[in-house]
């Protein structure tokens, strides 16, 4: 079986269905309906444990910070705090759903390049970790407070490195939304000014190049770029970069001609890097921060679909439509993001056609795979999308009304649902009715 792609515990029920977790999926499929996403709790403890064991060997210590744009959830948080990690949230409700889920402030890392003055408030008063600073806007914000409250911060630098990716989850090269360029100056710029803000202790330096990399040359590439900035700082300011994020991007497989690097390859890439470029420039070594989202969740999310209706175009392709689509994964069309699903009666099933499999939403550009090689699919059997536990779920949508999924965790043959369906009423609970006001 494909294993790259499926959760650590994929295999086979007794009645010859594929497995996650112990539970048959086509059975999961019966009892909570489809569109359904299935995550692996073993998958996902198992990718945390090994980016928190390779972090701990590293002398000057540091944090294994989940990025929780991946995937968040209470029952997620309620893993992060088991599992002795740490979060890096990118909004107010972010932080606050792992707050109240029990996350440590102290343990929670907050980047993002607009961030409201209310977020800030809220960042500060509930004592985060660290603020990742992104802007000329958000220090001016900070320089205006006059509360006394202090937060440590990280200022986030773009080192120029475009690495091998789609260009839209491409984050650290010269032309991003993110991060303060290196190049011109920029960089150092808002580093001096950020060591003048009183409520910041400026402690270090963050960057992150980008998301699903498949190839660590980049990383190497980013962290010499980031150590030559750390050593132009301390001797233009006798600035010491005492901590260094440098990110996650680590990629997974999301078919099976994908051969992502194991979370040991990465870790060993990135510390040989930042051991190398730091020493080499007379750099004390510094504590050293990850945020693997993607590489934790992506490989542990499998999403289940049923077959509907069938549209055979002579001489051109086969659509086989399914009742999700877009709307609870929209990677597709907005990454070119491919997937291999399998057919969950019968998941080593030899190919017979290649077919388009379609979404049930309003759109042309609804398809989830286009030209699959798939064994024969017939009206109410039920697929599944392996890779599909990262940015699916945090990115749904009620497109076309449609009403976003159950998601349920399984681990050891037991299934827990741990968000149900929406129902109408839910998409109907934040519409305001009654009477209507004439402005004067």
């Amino acid at each position: 079986m494909m294993g790259r792609m499926l959760p650590d515990t994929a295999g086979r029920s007794s009645a010859g269905n594929l497995s996650v977790g112990g539970c048959d999926l086509l059975e999961l499929a019966q009892r909570f309906g489809t569109p359904l996403y299935v995550f692996d709790e073993a998958t996902i403890r198992g990718r945390l444990r090994a980016y928190r064991e390779g972090l701990r060997r590293w002398p000057a210590g540091g944090d294994v910070l989940y990025s929780a744009k991946a995937y968040l959830s209470p029952a997620m948080v309620a893993i992060l705090v088991e599992e002795d990690c740490g979060a890096d949230v990118v909004s107010g409700a972010e932080l606050e759903i792992a707050v109240r889920g029990g996350l440590a402030a102290g343990r929670i890392a907050f980047p993002g390049n607009n961030k409201s003055a209310a977020e800030l408030d809220a960042a500060l008063a509930a004592g985060i970790g660290h603020l990742v600073v992104d802007s000329e806007h958000e220090l001016e914000l900070l320089a205006g407070r006059t509360d006394g409250a202090r937060v440590r911060a990280l200022l986030r630098v773009s080192p120029g490195v475009r690495p091998d990716t789609h260009a839209h989850i491409s984050t650290g090269q010269v032309d991003s939304k993110f991060g303060f360029g290196v190049a011109g100056g920029q960089a150092m710029a808002a580093l001096r000014r950020a060591l003048g803000v009183a409520a910041l202790d400026v402690c270090g330096l963050h960057m992150h190049i980008g998301s699903q990399i498949l190839e660590l040359h980049s990383h190497a590439a980013a962290v010499d770029a980031l150590a030559e900035f750390a050593a132009a700082a301390r001797d233009e300011l006798g600035f010491e970069t005492r901590t260094v994020s440098a990110g996650g991007g680590l990629g997974i497989a999301h078919t099976a001609a994908e051969t992502p690097p194991p979370v040991s390859e990465f870790l060993k890439v990135l510390t040989e890097s930042v051991e190398r470029s730091f020493s080499a420039r007379g750099l004390r070594l510094p504590a050293l921060h990850v945020e693997p989202g993607r590489s934790v969740v992506g490989p542990a999310g499998v999403a289940l679909y049923t077959v509907g209706a069938r549209k055979h175009i002579p001489g051109v392709r086969t659509y086989v439509s399914v009742d999700g689509g877009m709307a609870d994964n929209i990677r597709p069309e907005l990454y070119g993001a491919r997937y291999q699903p399998l057919l969950v009666r019968d998941p080593e099933a030899t190919p017979v056609e290649t077919v388009t499999i379609a979404g049930r939403y309003c759109e042309s550009t609804d398809v989830l795979v286009r030209d699959c090689p798939m064994p024969e699919l017939r009206a109410g059997d039920v697929l599944a999308v392996p890779a599909a536990g990262a940015y699916t779920l945090s990115m749904a949508s009620n497109y076309n009304a449609g009403l976003r999924p159950a998601v349920v965790f399984v681990h050891n043959g037991i299934a827990r649902l741990v968000r149900r369906r929406e129902t109408v009423d839910d998409l109907l609970r934040c519409e305001v009715t009654g009477a209507t006001v004439t402005p004067t």
